[in-house]
């Protein structure tokens, strides 16, 4: 597999495509959290945006990098899709999901990386 940082930036520019909004990448790798070495959380405005975000993440890694995503869940309702990519799993809510769920406040002690969106 590739780089760790090239796959989060193409993950990253993927969901700005689709004007994801406050994303973040959570390190997890100094916790020692044996799932993956990454988070990364987004949303949309819209089960629609959600759903989108989801497939412009998933077509451009694959374009980009020839990964493919190895799980993928919550597609259906779109309220919360999760994407795994092995040591990067992408978190793309509903704004009232993510404000319900607080996966960031789950995770404080990790390093967090906030992206700007434009």
């Amino acid at each position: 597999m590739g780089n760790n940082n090239e796959l989060v930036n193409c993950i990253t520019e993927a969901i700005l495509d689709k004007k994801g909004k406050e994303i973040v990448n959570i390190n997890l790798m100094k916790l020692g959290y044996a799932m993956c070495d990454n988070f990364i959380i987004c949303h949309g405005d819209s089960t629609t945006q959600v759903s989108a975000i989801a497939e412009s993440v998933e077509d451009k890694v694959k374009e980009q990098t020839g990964i493919r995503i190895t799980h993928r869940e919550g597609i259906e309702n779109a309220q919360w899709v999760l994407l795994d990519y092995g040591s990067i799993i992408v978190h793309i809510f509903v704004k009232g999901a993510r404000e319900y769920y607080k996966l960031e406040d789950l995770w404080g002690d990790a390093d967090i990386t906030v992206i700007k969106d434009e």
